[in-house]
């Protein structure tokens, strides 16, 4: 079942073409959902969403192609708000089980800090430098052997710590010795060496309630993780995901989250776009192959010319971009391909710079009306309109925006087109229903293993999330975040969960959308310019060079020049310059 996200669009074409499946909505996209459970999985990310899109209020959303940013912060604060009880909760048994063990869990905090401090020395980058990967690799087995060093003592302790010096040789075959005539007080008194006998400070009972701890630690662990595959199984289940209303974090109270749950739906999808100088285009992935193109507007001797404006011609290039929705008349009623669903609309971006309150950004539809109409025909440097043309494939995971703006003025037209490509979901993420299905279904011992494995750095990790969660509300009282002036959008919460590269497959699809759209926009320029009764010789000649990855230069005959990073200088004397098709189509 698809699940990308388009929405509707006036349908062009004959009567015969097949009518489409309904279009899934953002929140419920395939897209949004990957997202949601990758909060629960990287506490990082949960943290940089909580940060954009919570913490600085007055800082407005990037638009959220294909997916539905507030459900995605909805869900980062509720795993948060878990993880922040779990922590709690391991600490608390931290505390109470010190005094009562007789301060022998003291000896496991060292450890279990060092276990937590090991992914923060080696860092988030795939392939740190060495020095880290060393230090992180001492940090983890340094704490790893201390813990069950500690661990064995600790168990032979309270095995044989009650036991008398003069005890029976037959009661020692349980108690202080075992058959190998090992003596567990003097592995004890390594550690402690004035309270192994069990007579002095320490009790044995005392060793058995820290051992009791130790247990109850990795049973609130083993919870923990229950709960996160319960909620992948339901709530984020893809059978549910799509029923928002019964979403849990949607149900959150507060004044704070309703209020900026409403912001953000209100800015992620409205075709005006506030936007942040330094990454106007935040939210729409990595620029692919930009082009700029002008050409000189020279009158046609054999054609009446016509007014030629920059609204002449985006009508004149939008009903041959829509065409490309309509499947071959050969290929059935069943054909899927992503063109089908390319979304066209117009955006006017706007600088954030001026506001002194993010509710007095001008979403209004009359107001955007007017700054489109306004924008269109200018070249402002600030106030920006494009036609904007959006495909998502791969269930939304695989994004590709075009942005076209167009420009006439002192007899020159300038084109832009600006692609932009969102790559799928980190791996990890598209994982997170296949590591829960595996931990669901698997046997106790296996769920205990998991468990037993994670107490070592249980301690230091509620430590760094306690302490995370004491620094984030200490900036939320104190940074002044709601009374401050309104900012652009930073970062975008779908660009952080992205890989840096698709699949052959996914690389081959974003070709062919954007050379299918590059080739209708040019295609639509050029009929154009020839209804208005100007020459399209030069503009098809720069055209397919820009397609070819080369630089159009003008009249070079008789001249030497090289073009290309890779080229070679070459001469030639006489002869026609190069051909590549027919007609106007040159090629340097």
């Amino acid at each position: 079942m698809s699940t990308a996200y388009v929405p509707q669009q006036p349908q062009q074409g004959n009567a015969g073409t097949p009518p489409e499946p309904p279009p899934v909505p953002p929140y419920a996209s395939e897209a949004t959902r990957l997202l949601c459970a990758g909060a629960y999985l990287d506490p990082a990310y949960r943290d940089r969403v909580i940060e954009e899109l919570y913490l600085d209020e007055q800082r407005i959303v990037a638009p959220s192609l294909g997916f539905d940013a507030a459900r995605v912060l909805a869900h980062a604060l509720r795993a948060r708000r878990q993880e922040l009880l779990w922590s709690a909760a391991v600490i608390g048994l931290w505390v109470v089980g010190l005094p009562l063990s007789g301060w022998l869990l003291a000896f496991f905090v060292w450890p279990s800090v060092l276990l937590a401090l090991a992914p923060w020395l080696r860092g988030r980058a795939e392939r740190p430098p060495l020095y880290r990967r060393l230090a992180a690799f001492v940090a983890r087995w340094w704490g790893r052997l201390q813990f069950a060093f500690f661990l064995f003592a600790l168990v032979a302790f309270a095995f044989g710590g009650g036991e008398d010096d003069d005890s029976s040789y037959g009661s020692s075959s349980y108690g202080l010795y075992d058959s190998g005539g090992t003596d567990w007080r003097e592995v004890t008194d390594v550690v402690t060496p004035s309270l192994g006998d069990g007579t002095g400070l320490i009790e044995v009972w005392q060793a058995w309630f820290g051992i009791a701890v130790l247990v109850l630690i990795g049973l609130c662990v083993a919870a923990q993780r229950n709960q996160f595959a319960r909620a992948l199984a339901a709530e984020l289940s893809p059978g549910r995901f799509p029923d928002a209303a019964g979403d849990p974090a949607e149900k959150a109270e507060g004044g704070r989250f309703q209020r900026l749950m409403g912001r953000i739906r209100l800015e992620q999808h409205a075709p005006l776009i506030m936007y942040n100088e330094k990454h106007p285009f935040c939210g729409a992935g990595a620029a692919y192959d930009t082009w700029v193109l002008a050409v000189e507007l020279k009158p046609d001797d054999e054609r009446k010319q016509q007014p030629l404006s920059n609204r002449v011609i985006l009508d004149r290039v939008r009903p041959l971009i829509e065409q490309l929705r309509l499947p071959s008349e050969y290929a059935g009623a069943q054909v899927r391909d992503r063109l089908r669903r390319l979304e066209i609309d117009e955006c006017v971006f706007l600088p954030v710079e001026g506001l002194l309150d993010r509710a007095q950004a001008p979403y209004g539809r009359e107001q955007f009306e007017q700054h489109r109409t306004s924008a269109v025909e200018e070249g402002a440097e600030k106030r920006r309109h494009f036609l904007r043309i959006r495909v998502g494939g791969w269930e939304e995971e695989l994004v590709v925006t075009v942005f076209v703006r167009l420009h006439t003025q002192g007899r020159m037209l300038m084109l832009e087109i600006a692609p932009h490509v969102l790559t799928p979901v980190r791996a990890d993420f598209k994982d997170a229903d296949r590591a829960s299905h595996r931990f669901r279904n698997n046997n106790v011992l296996g769920k205990a293993a998991g468990a037993v494995v994670l107490v070592p750095g249980s301690v230091g990790r509620s430590l760094v999330t306690l302490g995370r969660g004491a620094v984030y509300g200490w900036r939320l009282l104190t940074g002044g975040h709601t009374g401050a002036l309104p900012a652009g959008p930073a970062v975008s919460v779908r660009e952080l969960a992205s890989t840096p590269t698709g699949s052959t497959f996914q690389e081959m699809d974003v070709s062919r959308y954007l050379r299918s759209i590059q080739d209708r926009v040019g295609h639509g320029v050029r009929l154009a310019l020839a209804d208005a009764g100007y020459e399209t010789g030069e503009f098809v000649q720069k055209i397919v060079n820009l397609s070819n990855g080369s630089t159009y230069i003008g009249n070079a005959e008789g001249a030497t020049f090289a073009v290309g990073d890779k080229a070679h200088v070459s001469s030639k004397s006489g002869g026609p310059a190069p051909q590549k098709g027919s007609g106007n189509h040159g090629s340097t």
